[in-house]
């Protein structure tokens, strides 16, 4: 579904279907973003009209901000019009407190997009157009932004997934890039369709709306066609970025183990290419891209900084991390309380800071079932002290030396669940057992995993 390429058909609802067809298969669940918009109404009128000729199971969702006065009339309207056209609909009710800070505008994006992360169908469809293009390319380009952020809005593509979710959510399709905004409203107008009207379109003090209203409309007198032109040169700048991941796997394809990324790869690329090889790792890892000069330090300490340096470079809620020679992206850590004692009462699976301490059953390994039954058992943070005994034969030996037998990087290690029975440290999860709290050949045990990262 490119967004230069002309479409077969002249009417509007072909140009749809020529867009989505080679797409969206028979069958596929379809949800349309449906803002009550003169663009998404018209969407959901053309989806609706096709869904049932290709098979297409249509639904609408839209997500209520809660940030105009009038934000509960608009969801009210969406409803009623997906009434009128018998579709599925729902609301998705987003909190904008919480990221405030990130701007009103970046923040209601943020929220959207993970609303639409949680869709659970095949495709969610938005209705950006060929004037929403030039306007996202347009401030791209004020900001500096580099060939990604200038190829705009893909025609198809995924919402930001955060880390740790997983990588199954819906595809985003936009099949209107190549339909100005003139074209919808004269279509909007013929079929006698209504809308709402956002009244913060015309607040000039958001930048879109700035250029909306006031270049714009001056390009196109001046230089007609501008739009149309702005958002081919967006699909341009698509295909550049596309040859650069297409680098990027190239450059990583011996360097990447699907966590981690070896340093010595970037040293041995010129900067460009290693640059870029890092921004690939990072959407890889499905976190926050950092802006062109923290990317530039990142790259610089990894391939400058002597060997046993403790590198760690921050930004938003992430760190960049190096240990032994491979480069390494997680949360932002927080300090857990020294106290914290979290009892286990036999349950599967046990909540941690920052993830999930599992307990399985097995037989003649892990831990004793049995003589965890005799006992308060426990999970608690490490304090530094703490020595445990995997091997009856030999000594027993420190948790920095486990961790540092295991790989596990320093900034672990601080956070990693230790489990007690009453008074006694009998199992790290994931790195060792006690010698004296092993289950018996052919006796019940208990296999202790610690899943960082995941939810209960």
């Amino acid at each position: 579904m490119a967004n230069s390429r002309k479409s077969k058909s002249n009417d509007l609802t072909g140009r749809v279907a020529d867009a989505l067809l080679p797409v969206v298969p028979a069958g596929a669940s379809i949800a349309v973003g449906l803002s009550g918009g003169m663009d998404s109404v018209v969407l959901l009128h053309l989806l609706a009209e096709l869904a049932p000729r290709h098979a297409w199971k249509l639904s609408a969702v839209h997500v209520h901000h809660g940030i105009s006065p009038h934000a509960d009339d608009w969801a009210a309207f969406c409803g009623r019009l997906c009434e009128a056209y018998a579709v599925p609909f729902s609301i998705e009710h987003v909190d904008i407190k919480p990221v405030r800070h990130m701007g009103v505008e970046a923040a209601a994006r943020h929220l959207r997009h993970a609303a639409l992360a949680r869709q659970p169908g095949d495709f969610v469809a938005l209705a950006h157009h060929q004037d929403d293009q030039a306007e996202t390319l347009l401030l791209q380009l004020l900001r500096g932004a580099g060939v990604r952020g200038l190829a705009a809005m893909p025609a198809v593509g995924r919402p930001p997934v955060p880390h740790g979710e997983g990588n199954r959510v819906p595809v985003l399709l936009r099949p209107l890039l190549a339909v100005s905004r003139a074209e919808l409203e004269a279509f909007a107008a013929a079929q006698g369709l209504k809308w709402v009207e956002d009244e913060s379109n015309s607040d000039e003090s958001y930048p879109r709306n700035f250029l909306r209203h006031n270049i714009i409309p001056v390009l196109n007198q001046r230089l007609p066609g501008s739009g149309a032109a702005l958002a081919r040169s967006a699909g341009h700048l698509a295909e550049a970025d596309a040859l650069l991941d297409v680098l990027a796997e190239q450059d990583g394809e011996q360097a990447f183990d699907g966590e981690t990324l070896a340093v010595a790869r970037l040293a041995e690329l010129g900067h460009a290419r290693a640059k870029n090889l890092l921004r690939w790792f990072l959407r890889r890892r499905g976190v926050l891209m950092p802006d062109a000069s923290r990317l530039d330090e990142m790259l610089r300490q990894l391939v400058t900084a002597r060997q046993d340096a403790q590198i760690r470079v921050e930004w938003g809620e992430w760190a960049l991390r190096r240990y032994r020679g491979r480069v390494h992206v997680c949360p932002r850590q927080t300090e857990l309380d020294a106290a914290l004692v979290v009892s286990w009462a036999g349950e599967p699976a046990l909540a941690w800071p920052g993830g999930v301490v599992r307990f399985l059953p097995a037989s003649g390994e892990g831990v004793s079932a049995a003589r965890l039954a005799a006992g308060a058992v426990t999970v608690r943070t490490r304090h530094g002290e703490e020595m445990l005994r995997p091997d009856a034969a030999r000594p027993a030996r420190s948790l920095r030396d486990l961790f540092q037998a295991q790989g596990v990087p320093p900034w672990q290690r601080t956070g990693w669940p230790l489990v007690y029975c009453g008074d006694r440290l009998v199992a790290v999860p994931g790195i060792a057992v006690d010698s004296d709290w092993r289950a018996s050949a052919g006796l019940p045990g208990l296999v202790l995993r610690w899943d960082r990262g995941a939810k209960p």
